[in-house]
């Protein structure tokens, strides 16, 4: 891993948080994602699954977590399974976690082997009643290739169908919702990365680059910085792509009078940032362009000041909606017989604005949260109000990456990027 450290102490505290809302004599098994070809001897880079990192910081393929808070024996309360590590693998791979580095990055005692895992846990399962799966249930997944916890789940079923089954996902949409210090802090630092990317581009960008000249730039700043890249796939979007909401192609040039969109966040320690800027290719705003800059500025900024324990996710983004038609009737994009005979389920602003004003945001760029239940302080969430308007060859959005606070404003982690007009232009300039 190319980060440093982290203290176990984070991940000690999400078990707790876990285990307290488990069932009596029940067992919690996560399972580390796969590991996928591309054919032939090769392989994608490997993604640690985000839950198992969270309760127990192991970043490695090929690991499984078990949970038995009630197991007679202490030492089988907290088990982490892990390939066993030689010397050919170390000269063809590099090393793995031994038994003592696995405990000093889980804050786990008890290490076993991946072979051991199929005998210690028929032991287990003779004290327990119900066991916990972990599905993914988020409500943007889209899964279509069977996993290792589908496989294990099969399995499971299949060898013990006389236990109950509960699901992991519940407890931990809620734990993983709300952010503890330690992982502010790593948001922070991946957001700062983000922040020297951003600096780094500005004087770089001019007429006649290449979109992918600049993903380009964002990543060298990115790995220099211990970033382990980027958070998703980068926006890098001129003219009318950046009215194309998932533009990912990057291959075009960007032209004099243009807007650039920029939706790109730097990945720390598996933790998320996620930014957007809006830039004039030329480094310079025309008035058309500062008018509708300066309207998404000003609603990302009321947007902000409403989230807040308390605030329910589908209000808070009717209110936004209150502010973008405002905004739009200023620069006479609707008018008011638009919203007088809107339609409730698609109001008049969406015609320029499309898509909701913020999400969850931690170890995935949108994360695991709770949005039909009321924010709680330590939440992080986007906030990131767009207008685009295809006609004009132009889309501006803008996002920062903000922490619900018991009181007062959010703490907003993308205070130091530039994001007024001014800042932009002199830099881009400099």
């Amino acid at each position: 891993m190319k980060y440093s450290p982290i203290s176990n102490q984070l991940f000690i505290k999400n078990r707790a948080k876990f285990t307290a809302q488990m069932k009596s004599k029940s067992i919690a098994i996560f399972n580390s994602n796969d590991v996928f070809t591309t054919g032939a001897d090769s392989t994608l880079p490997f993604e640690q699954h985000r839950d198992i990192f969270y309760l127990s910081g192991a970043d490695q393929e090929e690991s499984i977590l078990l949970l038995f808070p009630d197991a007679i024996n202490p030492n089988h309360r907290e088990i982490l399974f892990l390939t066993e590590t030689n010397k050919h693998i170390a000269i063809w791979y590099g090393a793995k976690y031994s038994k003592e580095e696995a405990s000093n990055v889980s804050g786990i005692k008890t290490i076993y082997w991946l072979s051991e895992f199929d005998k210690v846990f028929y032991d287990l399962m003779t004290e327990a009643e119900t066991v916990y799966f972990n599905t993914n249930e988020h409500y943007r997944q889209s899964e279509e290739l069977e996993s290792r916890e589908d496989r294990f789940i099969k399995k499971c079923k299949s060898t013990f169908p006389a236990h109950k089954w509960e699901k992991s996902n519940q407890i931990l949409q809620q734990l993983r919702g709300i952010k503890e210090p330690e992982e502010i802090d790593l948001i922070q630092t991946a957001c700062n990365i983000t922040n020297n990317g951003f600096r780094r581009i500005l004087p770089f960008v001019k007429p006649g680059i290449m979109e992918y000249e600049i993903e380009a730039e964002f990543m060298h700043e990115f790995l220099k910085s211990r970033s382990d890249g980027f958070a998703y796939t980068p926006i890098i979007a001129s003219g009318y792509s950046a009215c194309v909401l998932h533009y990912i192609e990057n291959n075009k040039d960007c032209k004099d009078g243009d807007m650039l969109l920029l939706d790109v966040g730097a990945k720390y320690a598996n933790y998320s940032s996620d930014m957007t800027r809006t830039i004039p290719v030329n480094g310079r705003f025309s008035d058309r362009q500062k008018a509708i800059y300066n309207a998404v500025l000003r609603v990302k900024n009321e947007a902000t000041k409403m989230l807040s324990p308390g605030v329910l996710w589908a209000e808070y983004q009717k209110e936004v909606g209150k502010i973008m038609s405002s905004e739009l009737l200023d620069l006479k994009l609707i008018d008011k017989a638009d919203v007088k005979n809107e339609d409730p389920n698609w109001p008049a602003y969406k015609k320029y604005f499309m898509h909701g004003t913020s999400h969850h945001m931690g170890l995935d760029t949108h994360d695991y949260g709770q949005l039909k239940l009321p924010m709680k302080a330590g939440m992080v969430f986007t906030v990131e109000p767009g207008i685009y308007i295809p006609e004009e060859n132009m889309g501006i959005r803008v996002e920062d990456d903000v922490v619900v606070q018991e009181n007062g404003l959010p703490i907003n982690l993308m205070k130091n990027i530039p994001i007024e007009v001014e800042e932009i232009e002199s830099l881009m300039n400099s």
